[in-house]
């Protein structure tokens, strides 16, 4: 029984759970059968920690206050309760008014969370649809006037839309915040106030952040109440999963230490990060000339060519993904087997949620940022936030062994909790190296 009080409440999985009398699918088996249909056509045998505490909850009608991060089976822990809760309801005959309103921060995340709600909904009659900008708004005016149960949307472009009357937000009876971090980041708060004034007081709200710092309770506490807490996997077990190393170089050889990276067999779905956009275009084409098939997305891309650049990288039609960190947000993209950091970013916290890209609901990964003069400083802030030095890539042909003397030793800061690295992991959570490790 949880205890009703204003602080939210945590909820966390027991830490030794009793044999299961369900063959291990847990919540899953308390999903009506269209969903359970869906579950099984999609491959998941398991539910992950996060949707077998939150959708019990969901399903009860709780706010939810969740901190949880990419990869983690998020968007199945909030689709799946309220695609079940809508099937029982009669359909919403007002055409642009939505009983579920889902809010990303990036068209990309819009993109693949109402791709989500298609997959699980594929045996239930609810209708869904997307709108974000960057892209004509005459198909998805269109598709707003058919009507639509569940509406995903980016803050900017379904403010455009209320004003102009194509969408009515009274009806909404579920909210789903994904991603808040992210809107702080990028600045969309001033939105999302404006869009929680429209919306009915009496509804459930679902606000998920993948950190939750003071200053995004402070917001959570004025947009949920009497929310149950859901914490899972914050970060540290996230980042331990992930092999990490640094590679130093002399600025002059970045480029053909990428070259020498990508031409080991091993390395088969990469993500790599650069600081610019000219960046990102240059190294495509550089790419290219080695013969290594490469696309990249950044905000001079238009929308229409990064969904098709997302598109193939998914299918594994190009295995090179260049971006920069706004394009990247929001980015959902299963069995990515390495991240490289061509650039180190400037923030230390970045550091961590570009990694977190090749850890997958619990799969590992590797990532390797490259290092040169320049970078020092940066690589400094992540030794510290992680509380440890990232191990260093030393084996390859333009080994910068003058960096290991530059590089001060590592001091985690007072007070701070410090982020593990993979190091110290078992030889038993270890996949094999590829041939850059051995």
């Amino acid at each position: 029984m949880k205890v009703q009080t204003d602080a939210p409440q945590v909820h966390k999985p027991p830490s030794a759970p009793h044999p299961r009398q369900d063959g291990g699918k847990g919540v899953f088996e308390s999903l009506i059968p269209g969903l359970r249909r869906s579950v099984a056509e999609e491959g998941y045998a398991l539910p992950t920690p996060i949707q077998e505490q939150c959708i019990p909850l969901i399903l009860e009608g709780r706010d939810i206050l969740g901190t949880a991060q990419t990869g983690t089976g998020k968007t199945a822990a909030f689709a799946l309760p309220i695609l079940q809760m809508l099937s029982g309801r009669p359909r919403s005959s007002g055409r642009g008014a939505p009983r579920v309103l889902v809010l990303a921060p990036t068209r990309e995340l819009a993109a693949q969370i109402d791709d989500s709600l298609r997959a699980y909904g594929r045996h239930l009659a609810i209708r869904h649809t997307v709108v974000f900008g960057g892209v004509n708004q005459a198909r998805q005016v269109t598709a707003l006037d058919r009507g639509v149960d569940i509406l995903t949307a980016t803050p900017g472009r379904l403010l455009d839309l209320v004003e102009q009357g194509y969408i009515h937000l009274d009806r909404v009876e579920h909210l789903v915040l994904d991603e808040v971090d992210r809107m702080l980041d990028m600045g969309f708060i001033p939105d999302v106030r404006r869009v929680l004034a429209l919306l009915p007081s009496r509804r459930q709200t679902l606000f998920f952040s993948a950190t939750m710092p003071r200053c995004m309770e402070d917001l959570a506490r004025s947009i949920v109440r009497d929310p149950v807490r859901v914490a899972v996997s914050p970060g540290v077990p996230v980042v331990e999963m992930i092999d990490q190393k640094v590679a130093f170089v002399e600025k002059k050889n970045k480029d053909a230490l990428l070259i020498h990276l990508l031409s080991d067999p091993g390395v088969t779905k990469v993500l790599v990060f650069t600081q610019m956009k000219h960046t990102a275009n240059k190294l495509v084409k550089k790419l290219s000339v080695h013969g290594i098939q490469a696309t990249a997305i950044h905000g001079n891309k238009s929308q229409s060519v990064r969904t098709k650049s997302l598109e193939e990288f998914r299918r594994g039609g190009i295995r090179v993904l260049v971006a920069t960190d706004l394009a990247a947000r929001g980015l959902d993209v299963d069995e990515i087997t390495h991240v490289i950091n061509y650039d180190l970013p400037v923030e230390a916290e970045t550091y961590v949620h570009r990694i977190g890209r090749t850890a997958r609901a619990g799969a590992g990964g590797d990532a390797i940022s490259i290092c040169c003069m320049e970078d020092l400083e940066q690589l400094r802030a992540i030794d510290r936030l992680l509380g440890a030095p990232v191990p260093v890539l030393d084996g390859h042909p333009f080994h910068w062994e003058e960096a290991l003397r530059l590089r001060a030793p590592v001091q985690a800061p007072f007070g701070r909790n410090v982020v593990r690295t993979r190091r110290t992991q078992t030889a038993s959570r270890r996949r094999p190296s590829p041939p850059h490790r051995r």
